[in-house]
């Protein structure tokens, strides 16, 4: 593929590809004029492009890609200049620097330089982690933050002879796997060397703020790492650092300290830095460089809307992921002070904002932890803190990451443990993200037997009945899941147009609702997908098609009363965003046939690689409205 610059308002053609043999551990003047003209060059790129995600409203971290450049053109330089020596991939732990491994697909002439401009964009191939298969030149799947390293000691074996590189950042050693895989490395004399860009800052902090003691040069040379810690910035101290690195055998990280976004006006040193740099911000340091053009290009992005106009909801759109928060909060300010102190402790893993629990934080910090990246260790510090009758553990992330929470539940439940659960970011709406972050094997948390402690899982429709669930289930025993979208949602109505979960609405755990009777069949639906499955319905009735809905927020609950309803009808059909494989349609066929119950029968659901953007995922699965409707009409020809 051929690079252009046509429509790519920066000049990436400016680009001098480097040769540089790691056995000279000193730069020429030539060499590092070049390198500095591209690392200059590969910054500006990276603002611009990430920016465009701003833009479009589909977000794009732009500080990590941003830090890590220096690091990269140097590895770039290794790869031409003593090819033999390396596995030229350049794998990282920290799956949201996405627009390091486009930009380099670009630069190598794999990918057109006008897609970047398409960053995160549904339909472009260029999502928030990047997919192997997906978009040209990507070489590997980043999948989750800290996932990397465990497969990068992998290659190494596959690879014998060869020095594997690993881009690391201090959130992603925060999590267990590393230890591990630190472990292996050095038991193994594995010739991996990790670039770590240790900036002290992640989505909710600082890092030596909220976990004083720990570092990440401390604790990798705990492990046996040699570590050789410099500043990432000097590049004649970084690159000699790196040849170092190369010329010694086994495994060693090269600790990076600098700023966040170092020379980024406004952002540098901000934890703000590590999400997408904002566009005024953007315009303000392209102009500095002289981009015109890359400033008129921001300038003219228009943030596509969704045009669709939903039916049977109402124009009341909320965040239930914030307002799971709001509703802890209102129950918590009905406890004493002491109270609260004895019976309560929220655990967070660096996502409050993003998960609900600032509120919580800012309202009662006495009762909060501001934790680590550190998933599985503060699922279970909650869980023991709940371990006592009366006590309740509270912990919160997004849902992608209940797959890795899986034993610690398990011995969350053989204790008898009690705690509240908040999973945001459930099923595909807005997850520019894509498959990865897709929270979609929900259903993996309702893992135990039959005569153990019962598990509970919820999926409120909207803020109203996310408010009531809340504070019927905050006081219940044993393990409690509370699943929300990153997407707002709108208010459903009832067929009188009023709030449905409104007035006098009482969440009433196990119970399934009927949101609309129905003659010809009926949907069964619950969470983002409800409102989509009302429109649905309502517009089926319209065309004479007399269907009914169902929601079913208590998810791994059979309601017999309702299921004896829903099972003499013609046809049901389940419809999730939920993995086709393991969500409510995978077990509700089956709990219709105990029963003997033999409607026809179909599911809908996530089936397939994420598309990017925001929206678009829902059609992208088939499980929009007009997919629904036609299915229906499938299922009663």
């Amino acid at each position: 593929m051929t690079l252009t610059n046509t429509q790519f308002p920066i000049n990436l053609g400016a680009y001098k590809p480097l040769a540089l043999n790691p056995t000279n551990a000193t730069l020429t003047d030539e060499q590092r004029e070049i390198l500095r003209g591209n690392i200059q060059l590969c910054r500006d790129a990276i603002v611009l492009f990430t920016a465009t995600g701003a833009a479009r409203g589909v977000g794009g971290h732009t500080g990590g890609p941003y830090d890590t450049v220096p690091e990269v053109m140097i590895l770039d330089a290794f790869f031409r200049g003593a090819a033999d020596k390396f596995v030229p991939i350049f794998f990282d732990e920290a799956g949201h620097r996405a627009a390091t491994q486009y930009l380099m697909a670009t630069l190598q002439g794999e990918l057109d330089a006008e897609q970047l401009l398409h960053y995160r964009e549904a339909h472009f191939a260029l999502p928030g982690h990047p997919e192997l298969k997906l978009t040209p030149g990507v070489k590997f799947s980043t999948g989750r933050l800290g996932h990397i390293w465990p497969y990068v000691n992998g290659v190494v074996l596959a690879n014998p002879g060869k020095v594997v590189f690993c881009l690391g950042s201090d959130g992603s050693q925060q999590e267990g796997n590393d230890a591990e895989a630190a472990r292996l490395a050095v038991a193994q004399h594995l010739n991996v060397k990790l670039i770590i860009d240790d900036n002290d800052v992640t989505i909710a902090g600082h890092p030596s703020k909220y976990l004083p003691g720990f570092t990440v040069a401390k604790t990798l040379e705990g492990h046996g790492l040699k570590i050789l810690e410099g500043d990432g910035e000097d590049l004649d101290d970084l690159y000699r650092r790196l040849c170092e690195a190369v010329n010694t055998p086994g495994p060693i990280a090269l600790v990076n300290k600098r700023p966040m976004c170092p020379g980024i006006e406004g952002l540098e040193g901000s934890i703000h830095g590590h999400d997408v740099i904002s566009v005024d911000l953007a315009i303000k340091y392209l102009e500095s460089r002289g981009h015109t053009a890359a400033v008129e290009c921001l300038k003219n992005i228009e943030k596509p809307k969704q045009s669709y106009t939903f039916v049977g909801s109402g124009d009341k759109w909320g965040a239930n992921r914030n307002v799971f928060g709001e509703a802890v909060v209102d129950v918590l300010s009905r406890m004493s002070e002491a109270e609260r102190k004895q019976s309560v402790k929220v655990i967070d893993s660096d996502l409050e904002g993003s998960c609900g629990l600032k509120k919580i934080h800012d309202t009662y910090p006495e009762i909060f932890i501001s934790s680590g990246i550190m998933e599985r260790g503060n699922f279970s510090a909650a869980a023991g803190f709940g371990m006592e009758e009366g006590k309740q553990g509270i912990f919160a992330t997004f849902s992608a990451f209940l797959e890795m929470c899986i034993s610690e539940i398990t011995m969350a439940r053989l204790n008898y443990s009690n705690v509240l659960c908040h999973f945001s970011h459930a099923g595909i709406d807005d997850m520019a993200d894509n498959t990865c972050h897709f929270g979609i094997n929900n259903m993996f948390a309702d893992n135990g037997l039959d005569d153990g402690q019962a598990t509970q899982l919820f999926f409120p429709a909207d803020i109203n009945q996310m408010k009531a669930c809340v504070e019927a289930v905050f006081f219940e025993p044993g393990l409690r899941f509370i699943f929300s979208t990153r997407s707002k949602v709108p208010n459903i109505l009832d067929s009188n147009g009023n709030d449905f979960f409104g007035g006098d609405y009482k969440f009433t755990p196990g119970k399934d609702e009927v949101i609309r009777e129905g003659t010809q069949g009926y949907i069964i639906s619950f969470g983002d997908a409800l409102y989509r499955a009302v429109d649905a319905v309502e517009r089926l009735k319209q065309e004479g098609l007399d269907v009914g809905l169902i929601n079913k927020p208590t998810l791994n609950a059979i309601d017999e009363e309702a299921i004896a309803k829903i099972g003499k009808a013609p046809f049901v059909l389940v419809v999730e965003a939920f993995n086709r494989r393991t969500g409510l349609g995978s077990r509700f066929g089956s709990w219709l046939l105990e029963r003997g119950f033999t409607p026809k029968y179909a599911h809908l659901g996530t089936h397939k690689e994420g598309c990017g953007g925001l929206w678009e995922q829902y059609p992208h699965q088939g499980i929009d409205p007009v997919s629904i409707i036609n299915k229906v009409k499938d299922l009663v020809k």
